[in-house]
């Protein structure tokens, strides 16, 4: 197999998410946006840790087939004081008609009881973290009593 043929990856951190399910802006429309603030949370991995600042937002757009569009703005801040912006967007969906009425109670489930990926991206001006402006991650995301965790991993 060559090179190009594969798909060479590194885990990058953990993200928790601490998601005010209970403050959720329901918008409506054709798309039933709902705006879940993000009130903070943390990140863990070997290159890089701290906390989630508060203010983030995710918007959640439901598709007629159940599957939710996922748009996250949030803001990281790393134990040293950098900041980094970090965007992403992708999809879930629950994987069982069981899954489907966890999720609607708002409880945990395995990580397999939802398809849950997306594509983070970063911005950051400090120079210890500027190699993040160049990193295309994907992630791996469940649900917890909190809020989302996303395991991300960086492709090379």
């Amino acid at each position: 197999m060559s090179a190009i043929e594969a798909l060479a990856w590194e885990p990058l951190f953990v993200l928790r998410l601490d998601v005010d399910y209970a403050a959720a802006q329901s918008i409506g429309g054709d798309d039933r946006l709902g705006i879940f603030p993000v009130r903070g949370g943390t990140f863990e991995g070997a290159k890089l840790r701290g906390r989630v600042l508060p203010d983030g937002a995710d918007w959640v757009t439901w598709r007629p087939d159940g599957t939710m569009n996922i748009d996250v703005r949030t803001s990281l801040e790393t134990e040293d004081g950098a900041r980094i912006a970090m965007h992403y967007t992708g999809i879930a969906v629950p994987t069982s008609p069981a899954a489907v009425e966890r999720f609607r109670r708002r409880e945990p489930g395995p990580y397999e009881d939802l398809y849950l990926h997306t594509t983070p991206r970063f911005v950051t001006d400090h120079p210890d973290y500027a190699w993040l402006n160049h990193v295309i991650a994907v992630t791996n995301g469940m649900r917890s009593p909190d809020g989302p965790v996303y395991h991300v991993f960086a492709i090379r």
